[in-house]
């Protein structure tokens, strides 16, 4: 079911609203940005996810196909969100779940997570070794 959640970088510099169902899987990735970053994202429709603040306070980062843009705030170094432009289900928003308030301790530690091996290109595919993401 989807509802509508407020997050912000960690300095609040840029804050955002997305619709988001976490009664479906959130994902971790073993490319060398998900990795590096430990980002966990819920994913959002381009039409529900809205930046409300800090479009000017964002640095993006692009690599190797540049088909995924990577967004961090430029004070605290959080990244909240990323746009996948090139993904299986097509364009869409990964939200990191870190961000997100009001989501507690217990709910977190409950979502159920889909480990991708982006590191090898083989996004349909859990990594042999994924327990450290």
């Amino acid at each position: 079911m989807l509802k509508t959640y407020h997050g912000s970088c960690h300095c609040g510099a840029v804050t955002f609203e997305a619709e988001l169902d976490l009664t479906q899987s959130t994902f971790r990735c073993n490319c060398s940005i998900c990795r590096r970053t430990r980002f966990w994202p819920a994913i959002a429709k381009p039409d529900g996810f809205s930046l409300l603040t800090g479009e000017t306070d964002l640095t993006k980062y692009v690599f190797n196909t540049r088909k995924n843009h990577h967004y961090f705030c430029k004070h605290c170094g959080v990244r909240a969100f990323g746009i996948g432009n090139d993904t299986p289900i097509g364009k869409m928003i990964g939200v990191n779940v870190m961000c997100l308030e009001g989501v507690t301790e217990e709910e977190l530690s409950k979502l159920s997570v889909t480990y991708v091996d982006g590191l090898h290109d083989n996004w349909q595919n859990a990594p042999a070794f994924f327990s450290h993401l």
